[in-house]
C-alpha cells in the first residue's frame, strides 16, 4: 500500500472547557521537512509533538498547527514597570531641563508610550495540564491526513499498475520482434553485396561473420531481462506497507536506462516506435513517483 505525500487533515478535541484544534497539510518533498506552529508558551512540547509527526510521516514537507480555544486558552499577563529604564529617562529629562530650560512636567501617558517602560510578562503556564490535549488532537489530525494520503495513494497505485501493464506488453513486442532482426539484416546485407559484386562469388564465411558481429552489437536480451526484473520489483514495492518513494524513483532511473539502451542497440523502425512509447510511460511513472512517500 502506497501513500501520497499530498494531503490535508484536521481535527478538534475537547478536554474540559478547552477546545484543541489541529490542522496538517503535506506536500511533495525529497526529505521530511516539518514546520510546527504552536504558541510560544507551549514550546516545551515542540520536540515531543514533532516526534509524533515523524513516527507517522517518513517523507514530505509537513506544516502543522495546534491552537487552543476556551476559557483556559487565555494566557494571563503581568505588567511590570521597568524602573532602571524610567530612572534613566528622568536623568535625561532633568539634564534637558537644566541645560535648555525645558519644562520638567512629564505626562504619565507619554512616559508609558516610551519603548520598554512597561514590560509584558506572561505568567507561567502549566504545560503538563494541556499536554494530553495537544497530543490527542495531533494524533487525530494525523489520522485524518492519513485517510487522504491512503485514498490518493490508491489512485496513484491504480495508475502505476496500468502503466506497468503497458510497459510489459511493449517489452513483449520488442522481445518478439528481436529474433527477426538478424534474418532481415542478413538478407539486406546479402542483397547489397550481390548488387555490388554481381558476378563475383560471395564469401559466405565473411557474410556469416558480419551477421555475427551485428548480432553481438544488437543483442538486447540482457536489457529485456533487466527491465522485466525492474517491473517485477516495482510491483512488489507498491504492495509494501512502507515509504517506498525513493526506491521507486531509483527503479524508474534504471528502467529509463534500459529502454534507452534498447533503442540505441536495435536498429529497427518498429522497435524504435515501441521504445518511444516505453519512454513516454516511464516518464509518466516518474512524474507519479514524485507524489509517493
Amino acid at each position: 500500500m502506497i501513500k501520497s505525500m499530498t494531503a490535508y487533515g484536521r481535527a478538534e478535541y475537547t478536554s474540559g472547557d478547552t477546545l484543541f484544534i489541529s490542522e496538517i497539510k503535506s506536500v511533495n518533498n525529497r526529505y521530511r521537512d516539518t514546520i510546527l506552529r504552536i504558541s510560544k508558551n507551549f514550546q516545551l512540547l515542540d520536540k515531543e509533538l514533532r516526534s509524533i509527526i515523524s513516527s507517522r510521516i517518513k517523507r514530505g514537507r509537513i506544516e502543522a498547527s495546534i491552537q487552543m480555544e476556551g476559557s483556559n486558552d487565555e494566557i494571563p499577563y503581568t505588567l511590570e514597570l521597568n524602573e532602571p529604564l524610567v530612572n534613566s529617562y528622568f536623568k535625561i529629562f532633568n539634564q534637558l531641563a537644566e541645560q535648555f530650560g525645558i519644562d520638567r512636567k512629564i505626562r504619565i501617558e507619554s512616559l508609558c508610550q516610551m519603548r520598554d517602560v512597561i514590560l509584558f510578562k506572561p505568567e507561567t503556564v502549566e504545560v503538563d495540564k494541556v499536554k494530553p490535549g495537544f497530543q490527542e488532537v495531533l494524533r487525530q489530525a494525523l489520522d485524518s491526513l492519513d485517510l487522504m494520503r491512503i485514498k490518493e495513494g490508491e489512485a496513484i497505485e491504480a495508475d502505476f499498475v496500468m502503466r506497468l501493464d503497458l510497459l510489459e506488453r511493449h517489452v513483449e513486442e520488442v522481445e518478439k520482434r528481436a529474433p527477426d532482426l538478424l534474418e532481415e539484416y542478413r538478407k539486406r546485407l546479402k542483397l547489397n553485396i550481390e548488387r555490388m559484386t554481381k558476378d563475383v562469388a560471395m564469401d559466405e564465411a565473411r557474410l556469416a561473420q558480419e551477421v555475427a558481429m551485428f548480432a553481438e552489437k544488437s543483442d538486447i536480451t540482457e536489457e529485456i531481462v533487466r527491465i522485466r526484473s525492474h517491473l517485477k520489483q516495482f510491483r512488489e514495492y507498491i504492495s509494501l506497507d512502507d515509504a517506498v518513494g525513493r526506491r521507486l524513483d531509483f527503479l524508474i532511473q534504471e528502467m529509463n536506462r534500459e529502454v534507452n539502451t534498447i533503442g540505441s542497440k536495435a536498429s529497427d523502425t518498429f522497435i524504435s516506435k515501441v521504445v518511444v512509447e516505453m519512454k513516454a510511460e516511464v516518464e509518466k511513472l516518474r512524474e507519479q513517483v514524485q507524489n509517493v512517500e
